[in-house]
């Protein structure tokens, strides 16, 4: 099993709708095996500036990952379709263990 993270600003849209529904929906439609989008409190990435968008008068865009599971070819096959949609956020696959 391959899990992707995919770390966005929960702020963007694609379209008129946040980016993340256009994500999910997107998983969806190629039947991943499970998504879940998650908002984070506070984070920063490759610009290296700290986003606190609870803090008071912040203009700061909240963190988002959405994760979701598959095998492994699935997910890199979905990966591979979400880019020629989605240009920007960042991706981080690894191997997981599904116990039942």
């Amino acid at each position: 099993m391959l899990q992707a993270q995919i770390f966005i600003d929960k702020d963007t849209f694609k379209g008129s709708g946040p980016l993340y529904e256009f994500i999910l929906e997107f998983l969806l439609r190629h039947s991943v095996m499970g998504a879940t989008m998650f908002r984070g409190q506070m984070g920063f990435g490759a610009n290296q500036q700290l986003k606190n968008p609870d803090r008071m008068f912040s203009f700061d865009e909240p963190p988002a990952m959405i994760v979701f599971i598959d095998e492994d070819e699935k997910v890199r096959r979905v990966l591979t379709e979400l880019r020629k949609e989605v240009k920007g956020g960042f991706i981080v696959t690894s191997q997981v263990e599904l116990f039942n």
